[in-house]
């Protein structure tokens, strides 16, 4: 299986303290203990934040300091593993701390730099004149902010994903996580999975020989998951850059892999979770087509929590009919008609407004 989110201790450390939004900082002064809350970013290997000069930040500079991040996972309740007993309630996470004497950057070119990777991470629509040292627009400000860090060599990182489960409870786990359906608990099963490749492969993402089911896919699958689409006959009128941002904004996204960790499938769907789910883009490599990938796949996506309670599933095909016939889908026309009289209409815009990114 291709390892994408779970990386080695030191690169899981660095990737945390870089991309989650808010750190802990925490150090001694005059005896007492400080507990400060942070935007930090990673910038020559050090994590960097920003304060006022006269803060009680300052007060930690040249003291040894504990920088820590954490994400939770998810919370899983005593009963996936135990009917009665309440010790297996548990909870995911991943996190990091790295140990340190925090200093104050005082070079001005480095200090801006920071600032402006505070921005690209906090806004990063854009919105405002990039950060200089030399602009008149930031001179004094860059001057005036403490711009402060601790280099990240003394990295401890703790990853908690069922590593001290057995096999067999893990597979449990997936079954659970799976059935139950809470906001992250797919993107937590994958999670789980990367960070335990000998877990046996749950029912649900059985799949052909040479391919690896995947219940969630992470945000920079999408270029792929565009690339693959980009040639279909029903995105002839869509950018790649729609394309992305498509499967960016899907309800439910899945897809599958070869043995070298390509994408060689993807199918999603924009569904309430009740009402309707609209399945799009189901689309498997022309090479690999006609192995049951595709049946698989839409197996994987109907079952997603997101679609498997929608009264109404419904998608477009030009040549696909007997694919989807099989999973009791049938014609709009053959659907009994609505007691009242409707009208089906649709909205098209030639160049839609762009949301914020």
């Amino acid at each position: 299986m291709r390892r994408r989110e779970f990386h080695a201790p030191e690169t899981l450390g660095r990737k945390l303290f870089d991309e989650l939004e808010v750190m802990h900082l925490a150090g001694v002064v005059d005896g007492q203990p400080v507990l400060k809350t942070v935007n930090g970013v990673v910038d020559e290997g050090w994590v960097c934040f920003h304060g006022s000069p006269a803060g009680e930040k300052t007060s930690l500079v040249g003291q040894p300091v504990v920088a820590s991040v954490e994400e939770t996972i998810a919370n899983l309740p005593s009963y996936f593993m135990d009917p009665q007993k309440a010790c297996p309630a548990t909870t995911l996470y991943r996190g990091a701390q790295a140990h340190g004497v925090l200093q104050a950057i005082e070079e001005p070119v480095r200090k801006a730099r920071v600032l402006q990777r505070l921005m690209e991470k906090l806004q990063p629509e854009g919105g405002y004149v990039p950060l200089d040292a030399d602009s008149p627009l930031y001179r004094a400000q860059v001057k005036g902010l403490l711009i402060a860090g601790l280099p990240l060599d003394a990295l401890t990182t703790k990853a908690k994903l069922a590593q001290n489960r057995t096999p067999q409870e893990r597979g449990i786990l997936l079954e659970r996580l799976w059935a139950r359906g809470r906001a992250g608990d797919v993107r937590a099963l994958e999670l789980i999975r990367e960070a335990n490749p000998q877990t046996p492969v749950p029912a649900f993402l059985a799949s052909p020989s040479g391919t690896t089911l995947h219940a969630w896919l992470p945000p920079d699958d999408a270029p792929a998951a565009a690339r693959l689409l980009g040639g279909e006959y029903w995105n002839d009128v869509f950018t790649e850059d729609e394309l992305v941002r498509a499967h960016l904004g899907a309800s439910a996204w899945v897809g599958a892999r070869d043995e070298s960790g390509a994408l060689i499938s993807t199918a999603r769907a924009v569904a309430d979770g009740g009402k309707y789910a609209w399945i799009y883009d189901v689309c498997v490599r022309h090479d690999w087509r006609g192995r049951g990938l595709g049946k698989a796949l839409m197996r994987l996506l109907l079952d997603h929590p997101m679609v498997r309670g929608c009264r109404v599933a419904r998608l477009g095909t030009r040549d696909a009919q007997s694919l989807y016939a099989g999973f009791g889908f049938v014609p709009l026309n053959a659907m009994p008609p609505r007691p009242y009289p409707t009208t089906d209409m649709v909205r098209w815009t030639e160049k839609p407004v762009r949301p914020p990114q």
